[in-house]
């Protein structure tokens, strides 16, 4: 199990951080997904074997929210 911190900086309502967790969620794969909007960091536990960190950025860009490196 992998945990990751991303940089969401398009966040700004708490719609926001709904999309971004159903976004994450959605994926097989993902344990775990827990935005802050204060923060505008999003923490992700996922399972290497089966979703990629490159999978997940990919998926919360197509929702609009793409993270920073």
């Amino acid at each position: 199990m992998q945990q990751v911190t991303l940089n969401i900086p398009k966040m700004s309502c708490g719609h926001c951080t709904m999309t971004v967790e159903g976004a994450g969620s959605a994926l097989a794969g993902v344990s775990s997904i827990k935005a802050d909007l204060g923060t505008k960091l999003v923490e992700v536990s996922y399972d290497e074997d089966t979703v990629t960190l490159e999978e997940i950025r990919q998926a919360l860009a197509a929702a609009g929210y793409p993270p920073e490196a």
